[in-house]
């Protein structure tokens, strides 16, 4: 697809601004239901009288879903249409919402935010995408910056947005009120603009082959059995053999083929995973060391979406002077040195490590939106929704490792060694995404010249 007839495509005036908010708030919808939901597992629990491990499965349930769906969500996007698949997702997850507040019994709830998580995936795969068809591509970095503007915020009044919900109307309320922000959601999605799907092959069993194994990782890494995790991705490297050898793959590895795209991918995996294991070990170093509450520890957390949100929009209008690469670098840089504070500094006073996790935030915030808008600049029009599925994966899978790198050190060392352990080696690994950066920056400045030459 040329850029001219890309820009001809484009909406403008109402139907640009209403396309945009159809994506930026079925995104906040998707997010506040997952930073929501973890309030409620207590509620729950008491609500069917269930063990607390067992109410985890509403959110399990929903993560599930989401990391088995994303890349099938973006080539069902590239097959049937952009629009038609993003507003069948997103009707899904209001469809699923409903059920789930009516949901008279346990199994039913789970099995509700099970298919929630189908259609969030759809959403999440498909949502930037979406905007880079709706904006000029001079404007896709402020855009990019949108949406993680609002991915931050809605992340930072997750855990108060359910807290008050469930004040008001106990758990149903929680999974109610994302219904008619949905359905708003999707009367403006009318104006997003309607992409061609693509001709061509498709494979419905690779599509099943993929959501199996993602659903086998998931299920072997809740339950940590060590065989299952290594026979799951055993599965995946067979798959991934089996997808070079096609024509037309399901996996997007024509998209891995671009190093700028695949350099973008690597850091976005690495930077993840640095977050994933400090925001897991966020609490329980402060209530260790602090004694914290957990109003006092969620509002000490706050501080760290609530940087990205502040810095967001900055890198945004940094992006048109200063190379993306390195400002993934110098946010990666940033973030590193925040979590390296954490784990080496000996606070007496909670208050103390607030710099540290707004330096975090702040690197963070510099990392994100630069780093997606390579992803998606290096990925031709046509293959945005690959590019989508597969920064959403990434995400996922950096998160998913950040967990897992938890999990045996709380396993290993006593609470507070292991949250410190957390946060050295989320140190090491948003360390990496600059390095990866910076690596990305240093090709590009040689590959100038030699294609001025």
């Amino acid at each position: 697809m040329s850029a001219a007839a890309l820009d001809m495509g484009r909406p403008s005036g109402l139907c640009r601004r209403l396309a945009i908010a159809a994506v930026l708030g079925a995104m906040a919808v998707a997010v506040l239901d997952a930073a929501g939901s973890n309030v409620a597992l207590p509620v729950i629990a008491q609500a069917f009288a269930i063990a607390p491990a067992r109410a985890i499965w509403v959110v399990t349930a929903y993560q599930a879903a989401l990391v088995m769906a994303l890349l099938p969500a973006a080539a069902l996007g590239e097959r049937f249409g952009l629009r038609r698949s993003f507003l069948a997702g997103l009707a899904l997850f209001a469809g699923a919402a409903a059920l789930a507040a009516l949901a008279p019994a346990f199994p039913p709830l789970v099995a509700a935010r099970f298919v929630q998580g189908l259609g969030a995936a759809a959403i999440m795969a498909l949502g930037v995408a979406l905007l880079r068809h709706s904006v000029a591509a001079d404007e896709l970095g402020d855009a990019i910056g949108w949406n993680a503007l609002t991915v931050a915020l809605c992340t930072a009044a997750g855990p108060t947005y359910g807290a008050a919900l469930l004040t008001w109307g106990g758990w149903p309320a929680l999974f109610a009120a994302d219904v008619p922000v949905a359905l708003l959601a999707l009367a403006a999605g009318m104006a997003l603009p309607a992409t061609p799907g693509r001709a061509g092959p498709f494979d419905p069993p690779a599509m099943l082959a993929y959501a199996a194994i993602a659903l086998l990782l998931v299920a072997a890494i809740q339950i940590r059995a060590l065989p299952l995790i290594v026979a799951a991705l055993a599965a995946a490297a067979l798959f991934v053999r089996r997808e070079r050898r096609r024509d037309r793959p399901f996996l997007p590895l024509d998209l891995l083929a671009n190093r700028s795209f695949a350099g973008s991918v690597l850091a976005s995996i690495c930077c993840f995973a640095g977050q994933g294991a400090a925001l897991v070990a966020f609490p329980f170093f402060l209530h260790r060391r602090f004694g914290t509450s957990p109003a006092e520890t969620g509002l000490l957390m706050t501080v760290w979406p609530l940087a990205v949100a502040c810095t967001t929009p900055v890198t945004a209008r940094l992006l048109r002077k200063i190379d993306a690469a390195r400002l993934c670098a110098a946010g990666g840089f940033a973030l590193a040195a925040g979590l390296a504070a954490l784990a080496l500094t000996r606070p007496e006073s909670p208050l103390l490590i607030l710099p540290f996790t707004a330096l975090a935030g702040i690197g963070f915030g510099l990392f994100q939106t630069p780093n997606n808008r390579t992803m998606f600049l290096a990925a031709p029009p046509e293959r945005s929704a690959a590019a989508g599925g597969l920064q959403g994966t990434a995400r996922l899978a950096g998160q998913t490792l950040g967990a897992l790198a938890m999990g045996l050190f709380f396993a290993t060392w006593p609470l507070e060694a292991a949250a410190r352990a957390g946060f050295a080696f989320a140190a090491l690994a948003t360390l990496a995404a600059a390095l990866v950066s910076l690596l990305r920056q240093r090709e590009s400045a040689t590959a100038a010249p030699r294609s001025a030459a």
